[in-house]
């Protein structure tokens, strides 16, 4: 398979992504949080799912695509890599918690992805970066506007909304039932 064609896929991940990620967000903002408890036990095995996805495909393209990660890169992995084991121990423990254990890690993630996407949209605030690894660099450019980092911040806005969602419904109803 081509690196064309993984882009291609991985940016229909990166808009599913975004899309669940805002629609939760409106959910959990507008107090209709409950209308999602009956897949309460779904969330941080979905947000596992999305971190595991975003750690493959950054490997993909570093280890099989061989395009070189820049500074932020490095430090959206650093926030999105720990989050496979700390959501995939939460999801096997059933610790409705582990979502407080991965929110510093996903607003961190967050932070620099979204900088990250718009230095592609503006390279010439790139001034944290190095000459031999610009983080300024279009490695994909899917459809003319999704880049590396927009697909890594639809994932990091994803596993937000799921958090959100998982947090919120345990301040709604903190038993043991729900956990």
């Amino acid at each position: 398979m081509e690196t064309d064609q993984v882009s291609v896929f991985f940016a229909l991940l990166a808009f599913m992504a975004l899309a669940v990620g805002l629609v939760l967000l409106v959910v959990v903002a507008t107090g209709k949080v409950e209308k999602l408890r009956p897949v309460a036990d779904l969330v941080l095995p979905l947000a596992f799912v999305v971190a595991l996805t975003s750690t493959l495909g950054s490997l993909y393209y570093s280890g099989i695509a061989n395009f070189r990660p820049c500074r932020l890169c490095w430090w959206q992995r650093i926030m999105m890599y720990p989050l496979v084991p700390v959501l995939g121990i939460a999801t096997f423990r059933k610790d409705v918690m582990g979502a407080w254990y991965a929110l510093p890690l996903v607003l961190g993630g967050l932070g620099y992805g979204l900088y990250h996407t718009q230095l592609r949209w503006w390279p010439d605030d790139s001034g944290s970066c190095d000459i031999d690894a610009p983080c300024s660099a279009v490695w994909v450019n899917t459809w003319g506007f999704v880049s590396i980092p927009f697909m890594a911040t639809c994932g990091f806005i994803a596993i937000t909304g799921l958090l959100a969602v998982r947090l919120k419904l345990n301040r709604a109803a903190p038993t043991a039932a729900n956990s």
